[in-house]
């Protein structure tokens, strides 16, 4: 328990230094061609451009979920004492 309690901290730790080392005017940076291009825009253009921004977020969220949920399934999977594989290729 002692062992993750250090990775746990060495984890947080780098968090922390990321975090730190990231400068803050950095975030809200945008194109300013997108910008220019979305102030002088009509309402069609704009709304071609909600749509795009969502379908590129939708497929990603949707693989980060799947990817969470297969997770959480097999989380004991392999920590349960009487754990004996049929297989080698049980995939």
């Amino acid at each position: 328990m002692n062992i993750l309690r250090q990775w746990r901290n060495v984890v947080l730790a780098f968090v922390a230094l990321g975090i730190l080392l990231v400068p803050a005017a950095a975030l809200p940076q945008s194109c300013s061609l997108c910008y220019t291009q979305a102030a002088s825009a009509t309402q069609r253009f704009i709304q071609a451009l909600r749509s795009g921004i969502l379908i590129l977020i939708i497929p990603p969220m949707f693989l980060s979920i799947g990817v969470m949920v297969m997770c959480y399934r097999k989380r004991n999977r392999f920590h349960q004492p009487d754990y004996a594989p049929e297989s080698d290729n049980t995939w």
